[in-house]
């Protein structure tokens, strides 16, 4: 079976507990206006033209972003750092994109690792179906879940797909006691309004088991990815939010219980 996906990153050590290794499946539904991998949201292969200038002239070259992977040789890499998980109780991430779009590929090499004992995590957005939730909650050791905005219609407009499907996931993984780290990106104007904010709190104060949360504070260091592959930038005039502000949203979270960390 072959994936499709576009980096791996080695000793990884924002992406789960440990020493990790982060491979990064290409492909996505949501288009979130605020992505840092916009190569990663098409599932295809894709060809752009990189321009590098040199003494006042223009070198051209064909890029090529992704490329096709089979389990066998996906796992033979990942095996290459085990020392490294072992020693640290790290393991490996899958990564995107959203990994859950390849899911027969991902309980492939899910069940591979869990054969050699490696720690898994899913980073995901959880849309996806229950059933694939389901599959793959029963192989993996921990989920990584972006929880971004509670109301439907803001988060059609700004990831371009509803949350309720997403919500109820999250629901279902707490209900049944699944390890969870949720990851929430703190996006100016649009996922640190106070009502989102207010909104989120009364949602994760509703979940049993989980209490954990990560604050992702929005960058624009993808700015150059978003001119190099010829992909709209809404964000490209946003301002990243201050230190205080995000203590100030720590403090937040904290009040209802959660750990909480910054930056993941």
């Amino acid at each position: 079976m072959l994936a499709t996906i576009f980096d791996i990153k080695h000793f990884a050590v924002h992406d789960g507990p440990g020493i990790r290794q982060t491979i990064f499946f290409k492909g996505c539904p949501l288009n979130c206006w605020w992505c840092h991998n916009p190569e990663s949201q098409d599932v295809n292969l894709e060809i752009f033209i990189q321009v590098n200038k040199l003494d006042g002239k223009e070198f051209k070259r064909a890029v090529t972003v992704g490329y096709q992977i089979t389990s066998k040789e996906l796992m033979d890499i990942i095996l290459g750092d085990q020392v490294f998980f072992e020693e640290s109780n790290g393991g490996v991430t899958f990564s995107g994109g959203e990994p859950l779009m390849q899911s027969k590929f991902l309980q492939e090499i899910l069940v591979l690792c869990k054969q050699k004992s490696i720690h898994t995590c899913i980073d995901t957005t959880g849309f996806t179906s229950k059933k694939t939730i389901e599959m793959v909650a029963n192989l993996a050791d921990c989920f990584l879940f972006d929880i971004k905005i509670i109301d439907n219609e803001l988060h059609q407009k700004y990831t371009g797909v509803p949350v309720d499907g997403i919500l109820e996931n999250l629901q279902w993984l707490d209900q049944n006691h699944k390890n969870v780290i949720l990851r929430y990106p703190v996006v100016p104007g649009i996922t640190d309004t106070e009502k989102n904010i207010s909104d989120i709190k009364f949602f994760l104060k509703s979940l049993k088991n989980i209490n954990q949360i990560d604050l992702l504070p929005y960058h624009n260091i993808s700015k150059g990815k978003y001119t190099r592959f010829k992909k709209e930038n809404k964000m490209k005039d946003t301002k990243p939010l201050s230190n205080n502000d995000m203590l100030y949203l720590k403090s937040e979270f904290e009040s209802i219980g959660f750990k909480v960390g910054i930056g993941g």
